[in-house]
């Protein structure tokens, strides 16, 4: 009787870990080195994020992509915190779409989330020339044709995901003030709020949407399927120090969300192709004033000399005749 009653007082005293109920996160047992025990792809051959070294990328010229949507105004955007990143999904149909670029079909728009580091100097997935950014916007998408995120992730082309980078700036970027605002009431894992203000992609992103690097991957989060088509935007957003911190602030059942990026995976035989931009080019093969001019001066330059040398041609001739 006396050991049953020492037996129950122990296990009263045992406290189960708060991450046991989580399915995975970025320490300890449940952190990125582990998450292939429990979720197998997570081992694959084609995972992310990736370094790009931009040395031994592929140039290629593809197709414009087509944004449709990202100008419209949406009013009903969920901001939500998932225990693991802010969330941010809407609710008005139709959805946001894209096609073209490296796309085959149309892809529609399902949630954006973001990952970020302790301080401004990592916290970026993908990295650039093994350069690190402070934090990196995920806008994840569907190919229309699977009708869901659950459909599509059976499919090697399910989803297409279009990647920003973030730099620091000394001035906070307006169309961000709402989202960091509305981040002040979702600190707490599972909260919800929907944005009082109406949002539009297109403000909170860069200007340059034409050169992009582009690779086959996966969910940089398990199950870390490999159905996924990556664009890695060139031109980062810049934000203040401040708008990032605020991300900082958001916590899990573990206390503040300080980092939540997954460490580089091998590139393997992969190749990442990088979109240049056929206008730029052309306008700068073609249509340079300078390059232009620097070509008429040239031919300029190469008739002057003609007319130099047969000028002093003359010249030489003319003081023999008068020597002699």
């Amino acid at each position: 009787m006396w050991f049953l009653i020492t037996v129950i007082a122990g296990l009263a005293l045992f406290q189960v870990p708060e991450h046991a109920c989580e399915d995975f996160g970025y320490d300890g047992v449940i952190g990125p080195t582990y998450w292939g025990d429990r979720y197998q792809e997570c081992r694959g051959k084609h995972q992310s994020p990736i370094n790009i070294n931009v040395l031994r990328v592929k140039q290629v010229a593809l197709p414009d992509i087509a944004f449709v949507g990202f100008d419209d105004s949406i009013d009903d955007v969920h901001i939500t915190n998932n225990g693991h990143t802010v969330l941010i999904e809407v609710e008005n149909e139709p959805h946001p779409r894209v096609s073209g670029g490296p796309l085959d079909g149309a892809y529609v728009f399902s949630q954006m989330h973001f990952h970020w580091g302790d301080n401004d100097t990592f916290g970026s997935e993908d990295k650039i020339n093994h350069r690190s950014f402070p934090m990196e916007l995920h806008m994840v998408f569907y190919k229309e044709e699977y009708k869901s995120v659950k459909q599509a992730i059976k499919y090697s082309d399910g989803l297409a995901v279009l990647a920003f980078f973030y730099e620091l700036d000394r001035h906070k970027h307006p169309a961000y003030d709402d989202i960091t605002s509305a981040l002040g009431n979702v600190t707490e894992p599972h909260t919800t709020i929907v944005m009082s203000q109406p949002f539009s992609f297109l403000n909170i992103l860069p200007l340059d949407l034409r050169r992009y690097f582009t690779y086959r991957g996966s969910l940089t989060t398990p199950p870390c399927s490999e159905v996924v088509i990556w664009l890695d935007f060139e031109q980062p957003i810049r934000l203040a120090h401040d708008q990032i911190e605020a991300f900082r602030e958001l916590r899990s059942a573990n206390g503040k969300i300080r980092h939540n990026f997954r460490p580089i995976q091998p590139i393997g035989d992969r190749v990442v192709f990088y979109n240049v931009d056929n206008n730029y080019f052309n306008y700068n093969e073609i249509d340079d004033p300078d390059e232009a001019n620097a070509g008429t001066n040239r031919r300029k330059k190469g008739h002057n000399y003609s007319n130099i040398v047969r000028i002093n041609l003359y010249i030489f001739v003319c003081t023999l005749l008068i020597m002699w």
